[in-house]
């Protein structure tokens, strides 16, 4: 039930930002999109290097399958407001014309992401070097980034 909420509420939460991407190119002028898009990945990159904070547990109470969805899915998708996915998504789905393809992949990095830990739990969280995950995440923004900002995105 833990996936299923972190899967549902990913899709409900990607879908929206992706809406609001694929709004804003057709209300944004081009080269302000691209200038606007390109900082954005830039600042993403940066925001990937500021640790993420500890999310609090339920205190050890005991729930049911379908309390733990519900539970999971709510909290999840309240959490990922504003944050650095969601807003690589919004920034994504202006740069890049198909929807569903942003909300797929974006979604399939978030359940990468999340699927592990879920099965591994804290032990092995414990063990990865999450200094060097984000900074690999942070990489890869800041190309995208100048990509965007040099046009030359239109590679891809």
């Amino acid at each position: 039930p833990i996936i299923a909420g972190i899967l549902v509420a990913t899709l409900a939460n990607h879908a929206a930002a992706a809406a609001l991407g694929a709004w804003l190119t057709r209300i944004v002028d081009p080269l302000w999109m691209r200038w606007g898009l390109g900082l954005s990945f830039l600042a993403v990159a940066l925001w990937m290097l500021v640790p993420d904070k500890a999310d609090d547990d339920l205190g050890g109470q005991h729930a049911s399958r379908s309390s733990v969805f519900w539970i999971t899915t709510v909290a999840f998708f309240l959490a990922e407001m504003g944050d650095k996915t969601q807003i690589a998504t919004v920034a994504l789905a202006a740069r890049y014309s198909s929807l569903v393809a942003v909300v797929a992949g974006t979604t399939f990095g978030m359940m990468l992401a999340n699927v592990p830990a879920v099965f591994l739990g804290d032990a092995v969280a414990r063990k990865m070097n999450m200094t060097l995950v984000h900074g690999m995440a942070a990489l890869i923004f800041a190309i995208l980034g100048v990509l965007t900002l040099l046009n030359v995105g239109n590679l891809f």
